[in-house]
């Protein structure tokens, strides 16, 4: 909404050296955004005149019309005689009044007007367009001015053109600042000074002899005022003041009438309709389009109806889409004049309408045909019921003003009944939300400042204005105090939770496996949950695979994904492809998310009520209706893990680092996995392990990791050698049990033990592992596998596993027998369970 300064001050009583970012400061700090203060005319500097026209010479031999002018500018050039210039415009003739810029003047862009010469005269000065005057685009001509202006008026004066004007950012809850009378009202609160209402005007009580109007869909349209205005003058035109202020709120003057409706809707905020009474049939109505009833809006598209549209009918059938756009069949006729008799025709009678619509409604109308409107802007919002009389009476006068009309007694005032809306409140209620002390003295005075009656004494029982559909709730009318006593003046206080409360077992786990993987080189890379079924033929699922079965969004964002994941590698591959793509090779992406895993148990949810709190069983219900949604953890890598560099060699990410990455997120839960060479898509088969936990007392598969199979990875266009992981977080938190301990520093030195075991090929490592824990009892402080050996040396299908033991004592300095024998049982243990031997024994 664009407020002129000079406008406001009709409605408003500013101080007199009050400037546009004055006002600008306190409408932001009573909760408006206004967002610029642009200053009209800056720079201007005349002298820039009325002049008419006394001679016109068409100037011949070059490329584009040029005329040789004499303009009569009076006393202003400080001769008095006739100003010679050069103009290429041809929308003038001898005897208009125009807009003279004489040398010495400044007009805004610092364009410093000269005697030159050009075109073979000298021209002194210039005849100004709109566009010149900063007034407008319209550059195609230049000004005429009605012939009553005196040769050597002020112009700048006359057109106000320095102004300051004040563009606010209209929020949909504050509709009524999409008004002259609605910011006024918000700057009286703020200077605390009077409101001078336009709204406040004298208005004739309906009677039988109005225009006949009937409203078939009293839901949709609540109001219909419909007035009738005769004897209008066809040649009448806008005043200056009316197309200037106009344009100073961004509307292009068209025509009397059609201007008069525009200012009445910046003014009061109530749109106006205006019908040629001679080109409707019979009574106007107001109801629901029919099904495949076509319109011809006035921007001449012929548009077909959908039943939800409120329009405007007559006889004929529709003539305007209601709170919209009006229809072309019904338009103001523009003046005509007739080549023969020179007899000026055009719209003699005017029906008016202003009316209340549902914003709902509206809103819908504006969307479904893509036609947002200045009155559908408003409508959507929420106008002011109240000031349909109002508005069309001030149309009315200004018709009757301007254009020599005469008002019709009659006046048509259809209105569907409704009580005024009151909300009740703690009179208290503000203090609490805003964590200070107003007192009820305040909060009522705010809360009449902004035209709410206010009843009782500890509890308030407020009646809603008109204008503020937004104020519904208790919450509502105590932002209204808190912003009106100044959102700056609120007290810098921290919230007092209370004890015990704070992030979950779960929360904290998910912080803290984030912040370790982020520590690993990881970068948080999370997706959105949407699928399509293409993407499982890409990771190889067979047909029968569990994770085919996903849940089908009903409104999906894209036709091409319409399902909830279940699984996480879709979403991180597509961002790993993607960051490939613009140039990045070295990548190590993780994701933490829910997957939705369908039982085929799901029951039909409950259609809920929307006037209250759903009831548990209700909730329960919900529940029910809802598949499984785990938790899960993933990685996926490609590239070098360690660059080279001058501090040495670095190695590619391969299937050990996935590995280790769920081990990083096992190790913040407090879990050891144990890991088995696996075979499971998408993931190589010889590169796979399944990840194992303790869960509940009973070894659960909680995730794989591995070597994605080059199958996939052609399919996806991902690198050769790209690895991931999978990991079920429920699993995992549920396998961790209490939180994890830091560990215990012992300060007695360790003892180092290293064994070389061979076992079979077949073996794995992670029971060797295993089994060396078990046996080497409660000094084993880590056990660390450092090399992998195969050869001839110790026979075919035979593998050497060298292993580093660290043994330590939290209270004493371990001896050579106790770190011999330690060692030595965990090489038993580990004989007995998997047939491990020493290495050259």
């Amino acid at each position: 909404m664009r407020v002129p300064l000079s406008w406001l001050r009709e409605y408003v009583e500013l101080p007199a050296g009050e400037t546009g970012r004055d006002v600008q400061a306190k409408l932001i700090s009573a909760g408006l955004e206004v967002e610029t203060v642009e200053q009209l005319g800056a720079g201007l500097k005349g002298p820039l005149v009325v002049g008419k026209v006394l001679t016109i010479e068409e100037l011949e031999g070059f490329k584009k019309p040029i005329r040789f002018c004499t303009v009569d500018v009076g006393d202003a050039n400080g001769t008095g005689k006739p100003q010679e210039i050069v103009c290429g415009a041809r929308n003038f003739a001898v005897g208009d009044k125009v807009v003279v810029v004489l040398p010495g003047a400044v007009l805004p862009g610092d364009f410093a007007i000269a005697a030159r010469k050009t075109y073979g005269h000298v021209s002194h000065g210039m005849i100004c367009s709109a566009q010149e005057l900063g007034m407008g685009d319209d550059h195609e001509g230049i000004i005429v001015l009605p012939p009553e202006h005196e040769v050597g008026t002020d112009a700048v004066e006359l057109l106000e053109l320095v102004d300051e004007v004040l563009d606010i950012a209209v929020t949909p809850d504050r509709g009524y600042a999409l008004s002259m009378r609605g910011v006024a009202r918000e700057a009286a609160i703020a200077y605390g000074v009077s409101l001078r209402d336009p709204a406040l005007i004298d208005v004739p009580a309906p009677n039988a002899f109005g225009y006949p109007v009937k409203v078939a869909d009293p839901v949709g349209c609540d109001r219909f005022t419909a007035r009738t205005v005769t004897g209008l003058d066809p040649e009448a035109r806008s005043p200056i003041w009316l197309q200037r202020r106009l344009q100073k709120v961004g509307m292009r003057p068209i025509s009397l009438a059609v201007d008069i409706t525009n200012y009445v809707m910046f003014e009061l905020g109530q749109p106006l309709h205006a019908y040629d009474r001679s080109r409707i049939e019979g009574p106007i109505g107001v109801r629901r389009a029919l099904p495949g009833e076509k319109l011809t809006t006035l921007d001449d598209v012929e548009r077909t109806l959908d039943p939800e549209d409120l329009v405007i009918t007559d006889d004929s059938g529709a003539i305007g889409l209601a709170g919209v756009m009006g229809g072309a069949n019904t338009e103001i006729a523009a003046p005509a004049t007739d080549p023969e008799t020179g007899v000026v025709t055009g719209t003699t009678e005017i029906v008016i309408e202003a009316a209340h619509f549902a914003p709902v409604t509206i809103a819908r109308t504006a969307r479904r045909h893509k036609l947002g409107s200045e009155a559908s802007k408003r409508f959507e919002r929420g106008s002011d019921p109240q000031a349909t009389s109002a508005a069309a009476q001030r149309a009315v006068d200004l018709l009757t003003g301007l254009a020599g009309g005469t008002a019709d007694p009659g006046v048509t005032e259809v209105v569907s009944p409704s009580a005024p809306r009151t909300v009740a409140m703690a009179a208290d209620h503000p203090d609490r939300v805003a964590g200070t002390e107003y007192g009820r003295e305040t909060v009522v005075r705010r809360l009449q400042e902004i035209g709410c009656d206010v009843y009782g004494s500890d509890e308030l029982i407020v009646t809603v204005p008109s204008w503020r559909p937004d104020l519904a709730f208790p919450n509502d009318l105590a932002e209204e105090v808190i912003r009106l006593e100044g959102y700056e003046n609120l007290p810098s206080t921290l919230p007092k939770p209370p004890a015990g409360r704070g992030l979950t077992e779960s929360q904290l786990l998910r912080r803290r496996v984030g912040r370790a993987l982020a520590g690993a080189g990881y970068v948080e890379a999370p997706s959105y949950p949407f699928v399509s079924a293409e993407v499982f033929d890409q990771l190889g699922l067979d047909a029968d695979d569990p994770r085919r079965r996903t849940v089908t969004v009903a409104n999906p964002l894209s036709d091409t994904e319409p399902g909830l994941r279940t699984t996480l590698l879709p979403g991180l591959l597509a961002t790993l492809r993607r960051n490939l793509g613009r140039g990045t090779h070295d990548l190590a992406l993780f994701e933490t998310g829910l997957v939705f895993l369908p039982t085929g148990a799901e029951k039909a949810p409950p259609r809920l009520a929307v006037d209250r709190r759903p009831t548990d069983a209700e909730i329960a219900r919900l529940q029910e209706a809802l598949p499984d949604q785990p938790r899960r953890v993933a990685v996926v890598l490609c590239g070098a893990r360690d660059r080279n560099g001058w501090w040495g060699a670095g190695h590619p990410a391969t299937w050990a680092d996935a590995v280790e990455a769920a081990r990083t997120v096992a190790r913040e839960a407090g879990v050891e996995l144990s890991v088995r060479q696996d075979q499971h898509a998408p993931y190589h088969p010889g590169r796979c392990a399944a990840l194992y936990a303790v869960v509940d007392g009973q070894e659960t598969l909680v995730g794989n990791a591995g070597e994605l199979h080059p199958r996939v990875t052609k399919a996806l266009g991902l690198p050769e050698r790209t690895c991931a992981m999978e990991l079920d977080m429920d699993q995992v938190e549920r396998a961790g049990g209490d939180r994890p301990t830091g560990p215990r520093v012992s300060t007695f030195p360790v003892a180092t033990q290293d064994v070389a075991l061979v076992v079979d090929s077949s073996v794995p490592a992670a029971d060797v592992e295993r089994a060396l824990r078990d046996g080497a009892g409660e000094l084993l402080e880590s056990l660390r596998l450092f090399d992998i050996f195969t050869g001839e040396q110790i026979g075919e299908g035979r593998k050497s596993l060298a292993y580093a033991l660290r043994f330590r004592a939290p209270d004493r300095t371990l001896t050579a027998e106790e770190t011999t024998a330690a060692r030595d049982a965990a090489v038993a243990s580990a004989h007995a369970l998997t047939g491990a031997v020493l290495r050259g024994a």
